[in-house]
């Protein structure tokens, strides 16, 4: 189809973690409408309420939090609405959950729908306990399923998705913005970019480079982020005497982590399965640090294992293996000449399998053959 109204809906309205979905919404074809709100869309892009009337939306206020219901019938029906009001002719659900929640509205309009799921939507127990039932019928409508992983694939698939919707499609890099750094003549220096959360373990990486600094006292590691783990972190860094070698920036732009980058050798991160469930999806900090020519150490997890070939563009070690990680970690910090080759690798791999043009066509491909 060549003109076609395509409705993006997400949970968040601005989420800095969140660049994929933003990519999405710059990228992909179509007129696009974006609507949020959590895992119903209550806005538009534009900040307006979806439900108009007062009377509607005090119905809704009882129901959704006197009564505690999923499913509200005003609200489903001011979904449908829009989906008329604005011709949509596709919906992209951005997480399982939103696409769980909005199934029955783009049933009752006629509108296909396309899931794609990001990561905690299709590991985390408690939200798959939550949602499965709702799952269960978004997987029977929907038009096709995106998973950014092998293991997301059969996650899905194990919650009952038909094999036959599922898609993948990891997401991209766009190498203009994140070209080839020559590390060549680089330091001992590491950077570790994401959320200070269970499954990006950060704590795992401060111990492993506390390690580091045995072998290379000269050694930094940059941490961005933020998040529930950080004054954990901050505590850790303190108790480990760590405080002139490691740095815990907080949240950055992406300008500013580019020029982090440029200053160091190697990207570390050390995802895990959390106590939860929860897992990664295809991290994108690890693409975009690839594409720019960092070796990469981080751990056999998700998508991680299809974005860095082991040995070749990086390291991977088993989650929770601490002192593995470190002699991966000194194994860089001693050998630029193996580092500035696995950089080099690792940019060819990323500019191969997951250019953000390349995986964007697909996404237009799957979201085209569902209209």
């Amino acid at each position: 189809m060549e003109k076609f109204n395509l409705c993006i809906i997400k949970p968040n309205k601005d989420a800095f973690s969140e660049t994929f979905i933003q990519a999405h919404i710059d990228r992909l074809k179509g007129n696009k409408k974006v609507l949020y709100g959590g895992d119903f869309p209550l806005y538009d892009n534009h900040g307006r309420f979806l439900i108009r009337s007062k009377l509607s939306l005090l119905v809704y206020l009882l129901q959704k939090r006197l009564f505690k219901k999923k499913e509200i019938g005003v609200r489903t029906r001011a979904l449908v609405a829009y989906f008329r009001n604005n011709n949509i002719d596709v919906v992209l659900a951005e997480y399982g959950m939103v696409g769980a929640m909005i199934a029955s509205a783009c049933k009752m309009a006629g509108v296909p729908l396309v899931i794609h799921f990001h990561g905690a939507d299709a590991h985390h127990k408690p939200t798959i306990s939550k949602y499965l039932p709702l799952y269960h019928k978004a997987f029977d409508y929907a038009s096709a399923i995106v998973a950014v992983s092998n293991d997301m694939v059969e996650s899905l698939k194990k919650m009952g998705a038909p094999a036959s919707k599922i898609h993948l499609n990891p997401y991209g890099v766009d190498g203009a913005k994140f070209p080839l750094i020559d590390i060549s003549d680089s330091n001992p220096y590491f950077l570790s970019v994401g959320r200070f959360v269970e499954k990006k373990s950060p704590l795992s990486v401060i111990r492993a480079f506390k390690e580091v600094l045995k072998h290379f006292p000269e050694a930094r590691l940059w941490m961005v982020g933020d998040g529930p783990l950080f004054d954990d972190a901050r505590q850790l860094i303190s108790e480990l005497n760590l405080i002139d070698s490691v740095t815990l920036t907080g949240v950055m732009t992406a300008a500013g982590i580019r020029q982090l980058m440029e200053k160091v050798r190697c990207f570390v991160q050390h995802s895990v399965t959390a106590s939860d469930g929860d897992m990664e999806g295809t991290p994108n900090t690890i693409l975009e640090a690839a594409s720019s020519g960092l070796a990469i150490v981080s751990t056999a997890h998700a998508g991680i294992k299809e974005a860095v070939l082991d040995g070749i563009t990086g390291f991977l070690v088993p989650e929770h293996d601490v002192a593995d990680m470190a002699a991966k970690m000194i194994s860089i910090a001693g050998d630029v000449e193996l580092a500035a080759k696995m950089g080099l690798a690792a940019h060819e791999h990323i500019a191969r399998n997951y250019d953000i043009n390349k995986r964007i066509a697909s996404l237009d491909e799957i979201i085209n053959n569902s209209i």
